[in-house]
């Protein structure tokens, strides 16, 4: 097991931020999340500190088969809505959990099996998942599909045995339904390196090899008294294979080292540049669902633990994966002789000329980060601190598509007009991210629907300072 420390103890910088999302958020964009119920969202306390932690939510239970499909084919989507929609008021990202599980299924999927059982829950993950379209930051798509114990093989379940190809044909419907959403399986007793989550591993590592459509790995993190030593490793070799990682049902039993196994999960995501963000399951000691073990943040009057200090302190004392050149301030120096590729905050893809046009009217997409001369911009002075932003590999310019100022518009290439319409002051964002404002429409330069995918759209909309609105400045020379 770990030793962990007395980190705990350690005051945070008087300028660091003063909640876990902001925290987080600064920490190359992470989020920092809470599981929550629609039923507890009539209670001040609970919400309050909900809108003042947190910049993520996961729904405890309305997500889930016998709450989205409680008959075959009927769809109630009510309580889900009300944490979607609270969520979205709040600028927070949503994890989805949990498309299909052996547990919490409705009575009539429990009585089916084989191909039917298989085009019913296929049909359920397209459904829900074209619902939510464009909503969803991740999504849980399986949720414990391998067998505790040291077999490492998947676990007996009425979905297993319609055949062991029920997980990808899963994924690649989830894909089909949400292209934008990030595609994640999730287990517990994972948290180190053990043969269930070697079993996983393997999993991923075949999924990546075929193509198969999966994009992160949750951790659930149910945590006692003690942590594995090789958890930060763990993590770290997921990440390895090319998925994100995140940390999806934190908690930890009440004790004395809850507080440092807290800072000590929090360091590791940190560690681990592909670690996305922290869920802990629920607000208050009394929502939790471990009854009696006390293992959250806040405790059951809503006073922040012990646990809670540690864990902030863990967050502003952590990596921010900082950027590989400096950053212009607002304001501040551009060089107009060097080429940029620009990073978003949400998704961590690059601002690109989509398959290499050199059309006018070429598509502005985002895309994996190559430094491919589609994705290097210079910056063209305009004077009155606004710039027109141009291709390595066309020569053309970003070009908000006929003189749009409408929310979507299309942000395409063109020629260089030094039109209005073509023009882009730099706005400052925190963590050294930067906001592109164009002066014809006043609007920001945005990853629409804040997508993850490779291909998404590059559009305006309102400048509301979402993390699909930054952009990081990366000097490739």
């Amino acid at each position: 097991m770990l030793a962990i420390g007395v980190s705990a103890a350690i005051s945070a910088p008087a300028d660091a931020a003063s909640t876990l999302g902001a925290s987080a958020a600064e920490k190359g964009g992470r989020y920092f999340g809470a599981a929550i119920a629609a039923g507890r969202l009539g209670d001040s306390t609970y919400v309050n500190i909900l809108n003042r932690e947190f910049n993520s939510v996961t729904a405890e239970n309305e997500m889930k088969w016998s709450s989205t499909e409680p008959q075959r084919g009927s769809f109630n989507y009510t309580s889900a809505n009300r944490i979607v929609n609270h969520a979205l008021g709040q600028g927070m990202k949503i994890r989805g959990h949990t498309l299909l599980w052996h547990g919490q299924q409705p009575g009539w999927a429990q009585g089916l099996s084989g191909s039917d059982l298989r085009n019913a829950a296929i049909n359920h993950v397209t459904q829900v998942a074209t619902y939510f379209r464009g909503k969803i930051h991740s999504w849980d798509v399986v949720n414990e599909a391998f067998a505790d114990g040291g077999s490492g093989g998947r676990r007996d379940s009425n979905l297993q045995r319609t055949g062991n190809d029920w997980i990808e044909a899963a994924f690649r419907a989830a894909r089909a339904a949400d292209p934008g959403a990030k595609l994640c399986y999730n287990d517990y007793n994972t948290d180190g390196i053990n043969a269930k989550s070697t079993g996983i591993y393997n999993m991923v590592r075949d999924f990546k090899s075929r193509g198969v459509p999966i994009d992160c790995v949750g951790f659930q993190s149910h945590l006692g008294g003690s942590i594995s030593g090789d958890y930060q490793a763990n993590l770290q070799r997921f990440a390895d294979l090319g998925v994100d990682v995140q940390i999806t049902e934190l908690d930890v039993a009440q004790g004395s080292n809850q507080a440092n196994i807290y800072a000590a999960v929090t360091r590791a995501c940190l560690a681990v540049s592909r670690c996305n963000g922290i869920t802990v399951w629920g607000i208050r000691d009394s929502d939790s669902w471990r009854t009696g073990e006390n293992p959250l943040l806040f405790d059951s009057s809503g006073n922040k633990k012990a646990a809670y200090t540690s864990t902030l302190n863990a967050l502003n004392g952590g990596s921010t994966n900082p950027t590989p050149t400096p950053t212009p301030t607002s304001g501040g120096p551009i060089d107009t002789n060097a080429w940029y590729v620009l990073v978003n905050r949400t998704s961590g893809k690059a601002l690109d000329v989509y398959n290499q046009s050199t059309a006018d009217g070429g598509r502005i997409s985002q895309w994996t980060r190559t430094n491919g001369n589609n994705q290097q911009w210079q910056f063209v002075d305009s004077g009155g601190g606004y710039y027109r932003v141009k291709s390595r590999h066309s020569g053309k310019v970003l070009d908000v598509s006929g003189f749009s100022t409408a929310n979507g518009g299309a942000v395409v290439q063109w020629s260089d007009l030094n039109g209005t319409n073509q023009q882009w002051r730099l706005a400052n964002s925190d963590g050294g991210y930067m906001r592109l404002i164009n002066r014809n429409s006043n609007k920001a330069l945005e990853v629409q629907g804040a997508s993850t995918a490779d291909g998404a759209n590059i559009v305006q909309y309102d400048d509301w300072g979402g993390a699909n609105q930054q952009w990081q400045l990366s000097r490739v020379n």
